[in-house]
């Protein structure tokens, strides 16, 4: 029988030694890969993968784990993404393959700091529990056995004490599993809801909360690996290859790229006013309010500022229109921002130096790097702020009270872009959004989008209209729209950048 080479190339591996490399669809991850893949492969695995976590990031906020709606949510979004997340019982070996190098990848990249590594420990314990439960039963005692965990089947009707499980649970034809009392430690979470039974030093577990203690020794696991990883980082970062890619990924944002402004010359001056109140999210309206207030903004904020409103169409004229009016009034004459601050709009629009086209940052990298300082307005409201002061500030914009609570129970359990979410939403006056916001010009466009009724932005002035200096308080808004393609421009762009905004 006549096969091409990568046929050839596939029905090998399945036929030889890589055919056991893989035995089951799940796995602890206890073994890194061996074998050499490309940069090209490298980067796409991980994003993909990332895809994934941001995914069963959200879902996990907005629905209950474990329900109908949640599963069925997650299945849908994971064949949107078209990720081998369920790699199937039989020989798919280069589903299995991708999905144990992408998650060494990753955790490359999220060992580099505790909330890295908070975050990727959750989002890959949520996506073990989905897969484990979707195990056939036979399939579920097949990675036991194979994981190596010690625990022993018995029947029902052997044993006294599992006939006193079976009335307590009632469960009359169902296993339980028999725990060494090693490993009783791993059924805390089953004594706190009253779901096990202990004698004579063991613990009777029913099979259908297995999976309570497998994923503790998960945790358990991948927390002890993400320690070592993180001690294993200088050899890594010596890799000039490797490095910038890492970074880049802890940073990441994996939805569209917003350095292609589609509406380049549909907003005018006049216009950011209203739609600082009305489609800004939260850090661009705190900018945006700083700006008129002091007429300056520091380098970090215009960089943050400046960015976001090249994406949502500001062009280079309306740009350095726009800065020249607001700084003038100001402390900084005409003369000194011709000399020094135009060059770096310019610079942004990539029209000086390396001539790059700068993206706008996406919420990880606000979230993420350069935190401010006293005397700063950029970065995330709902990281970088006390929550005492994001509290007035969300009662100033009259956000309901049972609205700030929730959106500040989303910033105590880390979830800032949740948060943002659930601002959106409340300010917005929907249920539910259905998506994942990744970036502050997805939330601008998709506010516009819902508040015309679908279509695209109108142009109501002239390109550079009189700059109107007027406060206005009226209520933000914003919108939604879901992911779909990677940004492969790595951080090491902004650096030639930041030189140019280093003057306050």
């Amino acid at each position: 029988m006549e096969f091409s080479s990568r046929a050839r190339l596939k029905h090998a591996r399945l036929a030889g030694d890589r055919r056991e490399q893989y035995p089951h669809s799940l796995q602890f991850y206890l073994e890194p890969p061996m074998e050499s893949i490309s940069l090209v492969e490298f980067e796409s695995f991980a994003v993909d993968r990332l895809k994934l976590l941001k995914v069963i990031e959200n879902l996990g906020v907005s629905h209950v784990r474990g329900t109908d709606v949640y599963k069925s949510k997650l299945e849908s979004e994971l064949r949107k993404l078209k990720f081998p997340y369920r790699a199937l019982a039989e020989d798919d070996y280069e589903a299995r393959r991708k999905d144990h190098i992408s998650h060494f990848i990753l955790r490359l990249a999220y060992c580099q700091s505790e909330d890295l590594r908070r975050w990727f420990l959750q989002q890959e314990m949520d996506l073990f529990r989905y897969r484990f439960n979707e195990l056939t039963e036979s399939l579920m005692q097949k990675f036991l056995e194979h994981a190596n965990l010690s625990f022993e089947a018995v029947s029902i009707s052997n044993s006294l004490a599992v006939n006193i499980v079976a009335v307590l649970f009632c469960y009359s034809t169902m296993w339980v599993f028999l725990l060494s009392q090693v490993g009783l430690a791993d059924a805390v979470d089953l004594f706190r809801a009253r779901k096990v039974f202990i004698k004579d030093g063991f613990a009777y577990v029913p099979f259908k909360e297995i999976d309570v203690i497998v994923l503790n020794n998960y945790r358990t696991k991948l927390s002890k690996a993400l320690a070592l990883t993180a001690r294993s980082l200088p050899s890594i970062q010596s890799d000039e290859r490797l490095q910038p890619l890492l970074n880049h990924l802890s940073h990441s944002y994996v939805g569209p790229d917003y350095s292609i402004q589609k509406n380049t010359g549909k907003i005018s001056l006049e216009q950011i006013d209203a739609l600082s109140v009305k489609s800004f999210p939260l850090c661009m309206r705190q900018l945006h309010r700083a700006l008129r207030d002091s007429h300056h903004l520091r380098h970090g904020g215009r960089m943050q500022y400046g960015l976001f409103l090249k994406g949502i169409g500001l062009t280079l004229e309306q740009a350095l229109e726009f800065w020249k009016k607001e700084f003038i009034r100001g402390k900084v004459d005409a003369d000194k921002f011709d000399k020094g601050y135009a060059y770096s709009i310019r610079h942004s629009y990539g029209k000086e130096g390396r001539r790059t086209d700068y993206t706008p940052y996406s919420c990880m990298k606000i979230i993420m790097s350069n935190p401010p300082s006293q005397g700063d307005y950029h970065g995330c409201p709902f990281r970088h702020s006390d929550p005492e002061l994001l509290k007035q500030k969300l009662q100033s914009y009259k956000i309901p009270p049972s609205g700030i609570t929730q959106v500040l129970e989303l910033v105590k359990g880390v979830h800032y872009q949740l948060a943002c979410q659930k601002f959106f939403e409340l300010t917005h006056d929907v249920d539910d959004i259905g998506f994942s916001l990744n970036h502050p010009n997805q939330y601008f466009t998709e506010s516009q989008k819902l508040l015309n009724g679908g279509r695209e932005l109108k142009k109501e002035f002239n390109n550079s209209g009189n700059f109107q200096q007027k406060n206005n308080s009226q209520e933000s808004t914003n919108s939604s729209s879901t992911p779909t393609s990677s940004n492969a421009k790595a951080d090491t762009e902004l650096e030639g950048l930041e030189a140019y905004f280093t003057e306050d």
